[in-house]
């Protein structure tokens, strides 16, 4: 608990650092002081000592580290209870903690830094709500498992394989191929030993993860039937699940600005005397920039206004990284209004 006095405080925001078990909590008045700190359980019984602790400050704005991991159930509670619950980067709450003069790191101490953030940026975004973006979440996340363990399988059975089977790279030039994949599982058929009977299982395993693959692909397609993001330049299936997935209910973002800002594409200028230039932005959702990054490529090489956009870039004085970059902001408006529009629809249709 901390020593100063509650009575007479202007407490203004919580800040909550969220963990597997616990939830650490600090009040701050306007000033950044902290006036009062908790730590709860992460289960039903804690979200509701929360809320009721948060109600007896008067607290009606409340920042969450984690909200879409280990805070994410608290977050909801919160802002299902009327709470005005903000998400809190990992980021700005790391440079915030070393400002706190506290030695170390401990769970206050994050909480008083992601108190202060909130209180200080009012343009973070609201703690996204269950809907169906986490479902494509969950799907894309899945997904992404599934091919990084085939590419673990396939790179152990090759290994096997130049055992096995010398000089096979010739016959068998990938096992991306089902084909190719039936072709060294008739060859291992005749061959007996652990190494073999492995490789076999190896193969077999691959077989379930690509059935697995394509299955969950075809769960993503069948949800994003006639989506507007997929009429894009760029944009198929997978990199319109991952940008819904990160973005969520895109009215969670005052301005196109403010969608740059999350995914990172906004510009941070990197000026010096006659020099104007904008260097890389690390911050943001990275998942959500790498989609939107993947999209200018795409563009960059097929589409004839996106080449034609790089091409003046260029001639600016522009790397081609840097044109690539203007081009990723670029988009991240093209694809803010997409999804407002959309987003816009849909309501009027629900409410005719």
């Amino acid at each position: 608990m901390v020593s100063a006095e509650l009575e007479g405080a202007a407490v203004k925001v919580i800040g909550i650092d969220s963990h597997k078990a616990t939830l650490a909590g600090c009040a701050v008045d306007e000033l950044g002081t902290p006036v009062d700190e908790r730590t709860l359980g992460n289960d039903r019984a804690g979200h509701v000592a929360l809320a009721d602790w948060a109600r007896s400050l008067g607290v009606d704005r409340i920042g969450i580290e984690g909200s879409g991991r280990y805070g994410a159930a608290a977050a909801r509670r919160l802002a299902a209870a009327g709470f005005d619950v903000r998400d809190v980067p990992p980021h700005l709450s790391y440079r915030e903690r070393l400002r706190t003069h506290r030695p170390g790191k401990s769970d206050p101490t994050d909480a008083l830094a992601i108190a202060r953030v909130a209180a200080r940026e009012q343009t973070l975004p609201p703690v996204r709500l269950a809907d169906r973006s986490e479902d494509l979440g969950l799907l894309v996340t899945a997904r992404d498992e599934l091919v990084a363990e085939a590419t673990q399988l396939r790179n152990r059975i090759h290994a096997d394989l130049v055992v096995l089977l010398p000089g096979y790279g010739e016959r068998v030039p990938n096992l991306v191929a089902r084909r190719h994949r039936r072709g060294v599982a008739l060859e291992l058929a005749t061959l007996s030993g652990v190494r073999a009977e492995l490789t076999r299982s190896r193969l077999g395993r691959l077989e379930e993860t690509d059935a697995a693959t394509k299955l969950l692909e075809r769960r993503l397609a069948a949800l994003l039937v006639g989506h507007p993001l997929l009429a894009l330049p760029g944009v198929r299936v997978l990199l319109a699940a991952r940008i819904l997935a990160e973005t969520g209910d895109v009215r969670r973002f005052r301005s196109a600005d403010a969608f740059a800002m999350f995914s990172g594409t906004a510009p941070i200028p990197a000026s010096s005397g006659q020099t104007e230039r904008m260097r890389l932005n690390r911050g943001g959702d990275r998942q959500l920039n790498r989609a939107l990054h993947a999209m200018a490529l795409i563009q960059g090489r097929y589409h004839d206004r996106a080449k034609a956009y790089l091409a003046r870039k260029r001639a600016e004085g522009k790397t081609q990284r840097e044109a690539i970059r203007c081009l990723a902001r670029k988009l991240a408006r093209v694809v803010f209004e997409v999804l407002r529009r959309s987003t816009l629809a849909t309501a009027d249709a629900f409410a005719a």
